[in-house]
C-alpha cells in the first residue's frame, strides 16, 4: 500500500512539473496579437480612472503594457544566448503557470514606467512597435534571455509567457476601471 501511494504521489509531482513547464513556456509570440487589439480598443478610454481599482488611469496601464513588451524584446535581442542558464524560481513558476500576477505587490522598473504626460500619439507609436516586435520575437534564438527583477533570468519562451500574463493582468485592471465607470 505504501509503495502504491509513493508511486501515485511521484506520478502526481511529475505531472505537475510537466504541466508547469508547458504553461511557463510560450514559444509563439502571436499569442500577444489579440491582446494588442484589446490595448488598441482601450485607447479611446485613456482618461478613465477609478481610484478604488488603481491609482493611475487607463492611459498609464496601456503605456506600461507597451513599454514592457518593447523593452523586453529589446533586452532579448541584445542578450547573448550562450549566457542563458535555466534555474528554478518559485515566484516565476507560480506566476507563469497560474497566469497570475497579484495586484499592488510589485514596483515597475523605471524603464517601463510611463511618463507624467502620456500622449495618445505615443501610445499608437508604441503599439506599432509592439506589433513589429512580435515578428522580431519569432526569429530570435530560443536561448535569448533577459533578467526580470523578481523572476530572475527568463528564456525567450518564458519572456513571451511573462508578456502574455503581464498584459492580461493590466488589461484586467483596465476592464475593472471601465466597468466601474459605466
Amino acid at each position: 500500500m505504501k509503495k502504491r501511494i509513493l508511486i501515485i504521489t511521484s506520478l502526481f509531482v511529475i505531472s505537475i512539473f510537466i504541466y508547469a513547464n508547458i504553461q511557463m513556456n510560450q514559444d509563439n509570440p502571436k499569442v500577444l496579437e489579440p491582446l494588442l487589439v484589446e490595448v488598441e480598443n482601450a485607447i479611446q478610454y485613456r482618461d478613465q480612472k477609478d481610484p478604488e481599482v488603481s491609482k493611475v488611469d487607463v492611459a498609464w496601464q496601456l503605456d506600461h503594457i507597451l513599454k514592457t513588451i518593447n523593452r523586453i524584446t529589446e533586452a532579448l535581442e541584445a542578450s547573448n544566448p550562450s549566457d542563458y542558464s535555466n534555474s528554478i524560481n518559485a515566484a516565476r513558476i507560480f506566476s507563469l503557470t497560474a497566469g497570475y500576477i497579484p495586484r499592488g505587490r510589485a514596483q515597475s522598473p523605471d524603464v517601463v514606467r510611463p511618463p507624467e504626460v502620456i500622449l495618445t500619439e505615443d501610445i499608437y507609436v508604441q503599439l506599432q512597435e509592439a506589433r513589429a516586435n512580435i515578428n522580431t520575437l519569432n526569429i530570435l534564438d530560443e536561448n535569448t534571455n533577459f533578467e526580470h527583477p523578481y523572476f530572475g533570468q527568463l528564456s525567450k519562451a518564458q519572456a513571451i509567457r511573462f508578456m502574455e500574463v503581464h498584459t492580461k493582468h493590466h488589461l484586467k485592471i483596465v476592464d475593472d476601471i471601465l466597468e466601474d465607470n459605466n
